[in-house]
């Protein structure tokens, strides 16, 4: 099996039905995306293909059609996306467990609203889950990221 992962082609020979998660982990090496729930509803997992945020602990690798992106793949260690320089600013991280998810679904989100209000982002962000709490934090530091954004 062929995938495009952060930019690279890589050629897997796993089942087709084993989760795109687990080819990322523990084939590739990649650690940027978390295990949390295994169930699509913590977000800890979350990456990008091709732009869009998606839950790769449910999704088969098979199903995989586009270039997966993943926490590793943003930014670069020069030079952090405006998401990523947010969550420093704003020191969102505690445990970081749930992060890279939850900067890769804030991520996605902004691609489509650099404008949101308080309400978008808890709705664009109700499906992670942060278990230190940090949601006042992670609204901060995505607003934050979209003005950098306009401004951009």
């Amino acid at each position: 099996m062929r995938l495009v992962v952060n930019g690279t082609i890589h050629e897997v020979n796993v089942e087709p039905n084993m989760p795109l998660l687990w080819v990322l982990r523990d084939e590739l090496g990649i650690t940027g995306p978390k295990f949390g729930c295994g169930m699509a509803q913590c977000g800890a997992c979350t990456v990008h293909i091709d732009g869009s945020a998606m839950r790769s602990c449910v999704l088969p690798v098979s199903a995989v059609n586009g270039e997966v992106t993943t926490i590793e793949g943003t930014g670069s260690p020069d030079a952090m996306s405006a998401v990523q320089e947010a969550w420093v600013e704003h020191q969102v991280a505690q445990c970081g467990y749930c992060q890279s998810g939850q900067i890769m679904a804030a991520a996605a989100f902004l691609k489509t609203n650099t404008s949101p209000s308080d309400a978008d982002i808890d709705v664009a962000m109700s499906g992670n889950l942060c278990r230190c709490g940090t949601y006042i934090r992670i609204r901060a530091a995505i607003k934050s990221a979209a003005a950098k954004m306009r401004e951009a």
